[in-house]
Parts: structure tokens; C-alpha cells; sequence
């Protein structure tokens, strides 16, 4: 069973409505002691980085899904909880993938936030199984992971960024893939095969 973790980041409804239509088995839980024994960890985010870490402090969770060893799929702003620093609120984070997220800068024909379809390139790992190079998937967001070692699909808004990063049992998408149509349920299916 999927557990996905309820820390008061919005989205959760949406990633629930794309567990149900795969058929997969979850719940909502802020509790530490049922994350710390869950099959897999969701953790899908909204909002503001500091902000989100304060609240995972708060309810014991930073330890417990720093020290996870089933699979965990952080998304969106929980896959920049998963990097080492994030510029918004100068917040020190999880530290599961050594990348710094900053804020995207707006540019001629490049607005912030980046909202809408993009394109995915450079795929690695399981978690994109059948997933096409240049497929498209959905962004909202205004910060994102530098691209390093760890980087298993890349963005380019303005600059080239982390669409997705993949360490061990770990996994990021800084698209939703509950609103990327046919490519997000292929992720969420992969993730589920982990």
C-alpha cells in the first residue's frame, strides 16, 4: 500500500484521484510510526519550501522519510524537500539528492511561474519506463533542482533544470504527474512496479 504523506501541501486530492484510477491501494497519513513502516511513500507538495519543512519537523517526518529505504516519489515541491537547499526561504532540506533548487529567472518569452506542458529529455532509470523522449508533462512552479548525477529527465524553461532526479530507493518529479495525462499514470504505474 501507498502512503502518501499528509503534511498540509494542498494537491493531495488530485494524486489520490490518480492512484484510484490505477486501481492502486493508499491513504493519507501524518503519522510517523504508519510512514515509517508504508510500502511506498508519496510525498507531494505545494507551497513554499520553508514553510513545508517547518511542517514536516513539526510531525517527525523529515527523519523518517530521510531515513527510508522502501521507494519514495516526491512531487513537485516535495521533490525540492528532497534536495539539499532550496532558495525559497533559504531552507536547508532533506539532503537525499545533493542538488540546490533556485528560482527560475524570467527572461524575454520566459515567464515565472512555469505553468503548463513541457517537454522531458535525457530519461534514465525505471521510473521512466515507456516514457518517450520529449514526451510532455505538466509544470507549475517557480524553483527547480540544478542538473547533476542524480537528474533522470530534464527541462528547459529559460535554462535547462531537473525534471526528474532517481538515488536508490528515491525519486522526484518537479512536473505533476497526476496532471500529465497518459505519461503521469505511466510514471505512477512504474512507480508502482518499484
Amino acid at each position: 500500500m501507498i502512503t502518501i504523506v499528509d503534511y498540509d501541501t494542498g494537491n493531495l486530492r488530485s494524486v489520490e484521484n490518480a492512484l484510484r484510477k490505477l486501481g492502486a491501494q493508499y491513504r493519507l497519513s501524518s503519522s510517523a510510526q504508519e510512514i515509517s513502516v508504508a510500502e511506498k511513500i508519496l510525498l507531494p507538495g505545494v507551497g513554499e519550501a520553508a514553510t513545508a519543512m517547518e511542517k514536516l519537523r513539526e510531525r517527525s517526518l523529515a527523519e523518517v522519510i530521510r531515513g527510508a529505504t522502501q521507494p519514495v516519489l516526491g512531487i513537485c515541491l516535495g521533490m525540492q524537500l528532497l534536495c539539499s537547499h532550496s532558495e525559497e526561504g533559504d531552507s536547508e532540506c532533506l539532503g537525499i539528492f545533493p542538488n540546490r533548487v533556485r528560482r527560475l529567472t524570467a527572461a524575454a518569452g520566459i515567464k515565472i511561474p512555469h505553468m503548463g506542458w513541457n517537454r522531458i529529455s535525457s530519461l534514465k532509470t525505471k521510473l521512466m519506463t515507456g516514457v518517450a523522449e520529449g514526451d510532455y508533462v505538466y509544470y507549475v512552479h517557480s524553483y527547480a533542482a540544478d542538473i547533476n548525477g542524480f537528474t533522470i529527465a530534464t527541462t528547459n524553461h529559460g535554462t535547462d533544470f531537473s525534471g526528474a532526479l532517481g538515488r536508490d530507493n528515491f525519486f522526484g518529479c518537479q512536473f505533476h504527474p497526476e496532471k500529465s495525462g497518459g505519461v503521469g499514470e505511466r510514471i505512477f504505474s512504474n512507480f508502482l512496479k518499484i
